[in-house]
């Protein structure tokens, strides 16, 4: 059974999901909006991609030589009955967490079986979880139903980045979008847009169905739609 999936997004007018040289107020008061947002979905995990992560985890690095032998490319629970997990797509392991919990959930990393022993050996030393979710590439499909079946996920959030945003919907995955978008002109070409598909990975267009669009505190307008598939 697929869980519902949400992608929850915060853009600038001209599409631009990076806040950096934005006013510190600004960002703040938008990314407080953002998370309120997020809390009507009662989701029981949120996705969100390396560097997002890396952001949340404030670690530098982790340590070598943890493993002492190969270690078994086998799904690890550290935790199965959390309120709440933060699952972190990142295949070639290099979020340095420093414990097993991010935004009050916990951790779940999700890697490819290419992925150093050492860094498996870090995660189980500090209890986070993995999961494989595929040889060398990430299979979102196969992460989902790893969710589902070990877990129980049944609404799953995705916060980015755009690149994550963008192949989860390039996947056919999504059941909704939803999008906040902030009054502020980005103009940077050089920056990423909401979602992000390779060119060799794109396939097609998403049409999508409004459902709703709210305007918020400080001229933001928040936009839900439903992909009717």
């Amino acid at each position: 059974m697929k869980p519902y999936v949400v992608c929850h997004m915060m853009s600038s007018i001209d599409g631009h999901a990076l806040t950096d040289g934005w006013s510190r107020p600004f960002k703040k008061d938008a990314g407080d909006m953002y998370e309120k947002l997020a809390q009507q979905f009662a989701f029981d995990a949120w996705i969100c991609g390396r560097v997002t992560m890396q952001e949340i985890a404030h670690g530098d690095d982790y340590p070598r030589g943890l493993a002492k032998a190969p270690v078994p490319r086998i799904h690890y629970f550290a935790k199965r009955d959390a309120d709440c997990y933060a699952v972190s797509i990142d295949p070639h392991g290099k979020v340095a967490w420093t414990h097993n919990e991010a935004l009050n959930s916990h951790v779940v990393s999700v890697v490819s079986e290419a992925v150093s022993d050492d860094y498996l050996a870090y995660l189980k030393s500090i209890d986070v979880s993995y999961i494989f979710g595929g040889k060398t590439e990430i299979d979102l499909g196969q992460v989902i139903a790893i969710l589902v079946d070990e877990l129980g996920t049944k609404r799953l959030i995705v916060e980015g980045g755009p690149t994550v945003s963008g192949s989860f919907v390039n996947a056919g995955l999504v059941d909704e979008v939803s999008v906040l978008i902030l009054p502020v002109i980005d103009g940077r070409g050089d920056h990423p847009a909401s979602f992000e598909i390779p060119k060799d990975a794109w396939t097609k267009p998403t049409y999508l169905t409004l459902t709703s669009a709210d305007i918020q505190q400080g001229g933001g307008v928040w936009l839900r739609y439903t992909n009717p598939r």
